[in-house]
């Protein structure tokens, strides 16, 4: 294993920025940013032993810094949407900033992704950043500081792990907004690649995507990813949910409990797949509906369904919902969860 540092560019405020680059023994590498605690990329070789960077992204902070697609980004205080940009904590109303219609989307727009992390620790296979959160930024109540660690395994894994906690009770929810593309991020449409996931059902919403509480079953729906299918097989099918995401963009409800297998992307043209792990309760699928061209990295431009994200969570809006588990932690709680990214020649 092995690390090594670039400099990423300058913020508009004048912050100095970097780029932490791990290579394991296979020579697959991972690259982060502490601006916005950001995966950068991620190179696989696939199976004619052609390296892809897999995962899109920018050349430099400017792009992190510019863009609204959350690329790579970490999302905090509170992923996803909270309807009505309302909670109440202990009988006391919240008002959240209504960044997303009439609602608050990845905690408002002065988001964690945007922000300079620090490097807590490097060590030969992963690195430590953290974030000072002060009570009342972004709407939520308590001084909070969040960790995330990145690790690279031998066995090609990309380890994402949180830790955060409190001075009040407050919701924690961080999440990973990767865009990931198993033909290279450079390399259009992922309508003909393979995903799986292990759901039976997903958090039905309204038509600005907050969910209504309802566990919809996936079965004899286009929502069914249970097995193995490509991504464009149902995603133009007149169904409400699909209408209203303009394709996948919806919370699943995992099967299961602890750190387990959850979700898999696969293409049979490089030959890889992406098997995610976690040991959340949800996952939202979204398939890059709003890509409009987005200049990336090596002049690349990135079009609608150019990729597709895998973010693990607590299901959106669960703050107003009882019968979603709860994204509060009281005082002094701690936050802990991981999530993986498993990388493979398929055989």
């Amino acid at each position: 294993m092995e690390c090594s540092k670039v400099g990423f560019g300058r913020t508009s405020k004048g912050e100095e920025t970097g780029l932490y680059t791990f290579a394991n023994k296979s020579g697959m590498r991972m690259a982060v940013s502490d601006y916005g605690a950001t995966l950068i990329s991620v190179v696989v070789k696939g199976a004619d032993g052609r390296e892809r960077d897999v995962v899109l992204g920018y050349d430099d902070v400017s792009g992190y810094e510019d863009g609204t697609l959350f690329l790579g980004a970490t999302v905090g205080r509170n992923a996803n949407r909270i309807g009505g940009a309302v909670f109440e904590i202990a009988g006391k109303k919240y008002e959240l900033e209504k960044n997303d219609n009439a609602n608050n989307l990845h905690s408002g727009s002065d988001f964690y992704g945007k922000r300079l992390w620090r490097v807590e620790k490097t060590e030969e296979n992963s690195i430590t950043f953290s974030l000072r959160s002060p009570h009342m930024d972004q709407g939520y109540p308590g001084n909070l500081k969040a960790e995330v660690a990145y690790t690279l395994t031998d066995e090609n894994e990309i380890i994402i792990e949180y830790r955060a906690a409190a001075d009040r009770d407050t919701i924690i929810n961080l999440t990973n907004h990767s865009y990931f593309n198993m033909d290279g991020h450079n390399s259009g449409s992922v309508l003909g690649q393979l995903v799986w996931i292990d759901a039976d059902r997903y958090t039905d919403t309204d038509n600005q995507s907050i969910p209504t509480g309802e566990l919809t079953p996936v079965v004899e729906t286009p929502m069914d990813f249970r097995r193995k299918k490509t991504i464009g097989e149902d995603i133009e099918k007149d169904y409400r949910a699909l209408r209203f995401g303009q394709g996948y963009d919806h919370n699943y409800v995992l099967n299961g409990e602890g750190f387990r297998k959850a979700a898999s992307m696969e293409s049979s043209e490089s030959g890889i797949r992406m098997t995610v792990y976690t040991d959340l309760p949800g996952l939202q699928l979204y398939t890059a509906n709003f890509l409009t061209g987005e200049k990336g990295k090596n002049g690349a431009a990135y079009p609608k369904r150019s990729a597709a994200c895998f973010e693990t969570q607590y299901f959106p809006d669960a703050v107003n919902h009882r019968n979603f588990e709860s994204p509060i932690f009281k005082k002094g709680q701690t936050y802990h969860t991981k999530t993986a990214y498993k990388f493979e020649v398929i055989d």
